[in-house]
């Protein structure tokens, strides 16, 4: 089924009559009999626009209920029903009510259309999405509903429907618009005629860009070529000289005469990448163009004047402004100017203005030798062969007596310009072709030493030597050419490639790359420059390389801008334009690490903020609670005490005294763990090293729990382990505690060591629940507890600090279970060096 075709009425401003423009095309399209019903319109009581629906077929609304409130909207589903040839469809950009089939109207269009059905809708230019900031900047009022523009500019047909500002302000005060208790706020605001005027050059202008999308297509469609002087379009061609500010500003003058004109500028580069132009001088016009209101365009062409005027008839230019020549009087033996050329080949429809200037007939400087790209040595070796090698050929066949004859004298003088052309390229062949043919026609064509030739026969031998030299010279260089094209490309290439797979890794560091940028590009030092905004001073966000450090990008040889306020500058010398694509390339991906890097700092701060901001959480959580249970029975026993109310037994008040001993013990060991775990989240813990035996260490990290609770296996053969005493009697004491806390009743916990090598492993292993293998890592961070064991008292941080300070003292601490259920704690230390010899564990042996 064919799409059906959208017809908008576009306003300027609210009540300028798109309604009735919209309800009286109805009338006429059923007069003319075509099947048209209103699926939705809204007349806002206006008496005209009412009158205009009577005889119109109008489709029953659907009702909706939003917060206790019944509204109405535009049945999609009746109307689809229904499939009538045109629908009308009022308010475009309306926001539908809360369950609607779909949140805007447009998209109800958009279903409707999709169903084959014609639709004619209204939509002011206020509404337009990329309007909206335009329009609350010159109104005050910032538009809620909206519609998408590319919504409006797919409409097969836009009719502006427009009204001058006072006879919109007329209509307002005549009651036609609003009621009249809402006209004079009206007009004192949203309706004032500045605001109108505004909002009607944005109809206009926005209308017209769209005719001209028109005219492009159907001139596109019809490849029409001439130039329709329907719209006045200034192009000026730009040579990268200090001239093109003249001629831009001399064309944005010609274009103040005209309304609505229009300013292309444009730059052809050659497709091999040679030009003359000043990469700085360039970015200083584009910058200069744009602030005059116009757009700058980089065209690649060889035959420039060509180029020219394919891109003036592209855009449908009127007038092409060009600067006189900088050219020198004997330089135009080259050929008669770009200028010359324009306007000879511009024909009738287009109108060239020559602009004189300050570098007039100042010379443009000896075109490029396409042969310098073959490096020094090759040129001067191929100039000694093309020049010094027929002279010398010339002397060895004038004192050799042998005739050749000169079928042979002019292959071996056309081998030497063979050779030139490899060695040197176009020029050094050319001048061997001539300076050969000087030498054959003296020499060795009769009459011989004069410049003169008896033989019709050989005129056309030397004529057919010089062709065929200049042919074989221009293949070959041009054969070198392109192999040296092809190798740049090549490289360039890789360059890209190298820069894809770093954005695509993320490996490479700011410093990294601009090494990679000086590397490739040869250069002293490389700078990566930002500032905050056009006037701020510029600051150094990463550089590498020697030479003095740059405060500005213009004070380097090279400056790539990035953005608005961010450059990359390069010292050392000046690199030719073709080099400036890869330079950019580095430039935007400098620019992109900088950010990567910077947001990554930006993510270790917050991550280290959020951490911080769980550690003071959970440090609240037991302050009030952990804290305060041990605090509140000291302070119960010590109240009981002092109570003179009550008379105590000496069993009692020895109760009462242990109970508060008890909570001074337990407060003692939670604020310890605190200040500890605060110690190593600051990294101010510092151990101090030297030989221990276990067995002086472990016994007393066992006196926190009770009695009978631990079995202790310490062989006497273990070797002296590097540690600090401290830290690793409060590790022991915390893993201890722990697995006493966990363990079942009657089963004491075993506390066992042996040696694995230069290491010794302590095996704290107790009987109790045990810990799934997803939360062994979870159980040492800070303020983690698995489960909610009755007996579980404490912040969650004895494991976290005991991993801590083992870690801190080059050891592990790890959980595994327990055969037959449990954990079992891993505490493996360095052995200390010097140490006796391990003697093996003689129990584990006779037990496999």
């Amino acid at each position: 089924m064919a799409r059906g075709k959208l017809r908008i009425y576009l306003g300027s401003a609210p009540g300028v009559g798109k309604t009735y423009a919209m309800l009286s095309e109805a009338h006429r399209r059923i007069e003319r009999g075509t099947d048209c019903v209103v699926a939705f319109v809204e007349h806002h009581d206006r008496p005209r626009t009412e009158v205009m629906l009577h005889g119109l077929e109008q489709v029953d609304r659907k009702e909706l209920d939003h917060r206790g409130t019944s509204f109405t909207e535009m049945d999609v589903d009746a109307v689809l029903e229904r499939a009538p040839a045109v629908a009308l469809v009022d308010e475009l950009a309306h926001t539908n009510v809360p369950g609607s089939r779909n949140a805007k109207r447009w998209q109800d269009v958009e279903e409707i259309l999709a169903a084959g059905i014609d639709v004619v809708s209204t939509v002011n230019i206020q509404h337009l999405e990329s309007l909206g900031d335009v329009v609350e900047s010159i109104t005050g009022v910032r538009q809620r509903e909206t519609v998408p523009d590319e919504v409006v500019r797919r409409a097969d047909q836009i009719e502006l429907v427009d009204m001058s500002p006072q006879a919109l302000r007329r209509r307002m005060a005549h009651g036609n618009i609003y009621k009249s208790d809402r006209v004079d706020a009206a007009l004192s605001n949203y309706f004032r005629p500045g605001n109108l005027t505004a909002l009607r050059e944005l109809a206009l202008l926005w209308v017209a860009d769209r005719v001209d999308e028109y005219l492009q297509q159907y001139r596109g469609e019809h490849d029409i070529r001439s130039t329709w002087q329907a719209r006045e379009r200034i192009a000026v061609g730009l040579t990268g000289g200090p001239e093109g500010r003249t001629l831009i500003r001399r064309a944005s003058r010609m274009a103040a005469k005209g309304s609505g004109s229009e300013i292309l500028a444009v730059y052809i580069a050659r497709s091999d990448g040679l030009t003359a132009a000043s990469p700085k001088e360039l970015a200083v016009q584009r910058t200069l163009v744009e602030d005059l209101g116009g757009t700058f365009h980089h065209v690649i062409g060889d035959d420039i004047p060509a180029a020219l005027l394919d891109f003036a008839r592209g855009v449908n230019a009127t007038q092409i402004v060009l600067g006189s020549s900088r050219r020198k009087t004997w330089q135009y033996i080259f050929g008669p100017g770009v200028g010359a050329t324009v306007a000879r080949e511009s024909g009738p429809d287009l109108d060239v203005h020559i602009v004189t200037h300050d570098e007039v007939a100042k010379g443009r400087g000896l075109p490029v030798a396409r042969g310098a790209r073959l490096g020094r040595s090759r040129s001067i070796w191929g100039w000694l062969v093309g020049v010094g090698g027929p002279a010398l050929l010339t002397l060895l066949l004038t004192h050799v007596d042998a005739d050749l004859g000169l079928a042979n004298d002019m292959l071996l003088f056309l081998t030497l310009t063979v050779a030139a052309a490899l060695l040197g390229g176009l020029l050094p062949a050319l001048a061997s072709a001539a300076f050969g043919s000087l030498l054959l026609n003296y020499y060795f064509t009769p009459p011989r030493h004069l410049w003169t030739i008896s033989d019709s026969k050989n005129i056309v031998a030397i004529i057919v030597f010089v062709g065929v030299a200049i042919s074989v010279a221009s293949v070959v260089d041009l054969a070198a050419r392109r192999t040296h094209q092809a190798a740049r490309l090549r490289a360039e290439s890789e360059i890209l490639s190298f820069l894809a797979g770093s954005v695509l890794r993320g490996e490479t560091s700011l410093d990294a790359l601009l090494e990679r940028v000086r590397e490739t590009f040869s250069m002293d030092s490389v700078a990566l420059l930002e500032r905050a905004s056009d006037v701020a001073p510029w600051t150094c966000a990463g550089r590498v390389g020697e030479g003095r450090p740059l405060d500005r990008p213009e004070d380097a040889d090279v400056d790539m801008p990035v953005g608005d306020h961010m450059a990359l500058a390069l010292s050392g010398r000046v690199l030719p334009a073709e080099d400036r694509r890869v330079l950019a390339a580095f430039a935007a991906q400098a620019a992109v690490v900088l950010d990567r890097q910077r947001l990554k700092s930006e993510a270790d701060q917050a991550r280290t903020l959020a951490e911080g901001n769980r550690i003071r959480t959970a440090l609240l959580a037991a302050v009030s609670h952990d804290l305060r249970t041990p605090l509140a029975g000291i302070k119960a026993a010590v109240s009981s005490l002092r109570s003179d109310d009550v008379a105590w037994s000496e069993e009692d008040r020895a109760e009462l005294l242990e109970g508060i001993e008890d909570g001074a013990d337990r407060l003692d060991h939670l604020v310890g763990n605190l200040l500890d775990m605060s110690r190593l989240q600051t990294g101010t813990v510092t151990p101090l090293i030297r030989a221990i035996d276990l067995d002086e260490v472990v016994p007393m990290a066992l006196g926190g729990v009770p009695d009978g609770s631990a079995d202790l296996d310490i062989p006497e053969t273990l070797p002296m382990v590097s540690v600090d005493k401290g830290l690793l009697e409060r590790a022991v004491a915390n893993i201890v505690e722990n697995a006493v806390k966990y363990s079942r009743a009657a089963e004491p916990v075993l506390v066992s060591a042996s040696t694995l090598g230069d290491r010794v492993e302590l095996r704290v292993v107790d009987r109790g629940p045990g810990v799934p293998d997803a939360a062994k890592d979870r159980i040492f961070e800070p303020f983690q507890r698995y489960g909610d064991a009755p007996r579980g008292a404490g912040v969650g941080l004895g494991l976290a600090v005991a991993r801590g300070f083992v870690e801190s003292m080059g050891g592990t601490l790890e959980a595994e279970d327990t055969p037959g259920g449990g954990l079992t704690m891993v505490l493996t230390l360095r052995a200390a060096a010097g140490g006796p010899p391990a003697l093996p564990d003689l129990s584990a042996q006779a037990a496999s």
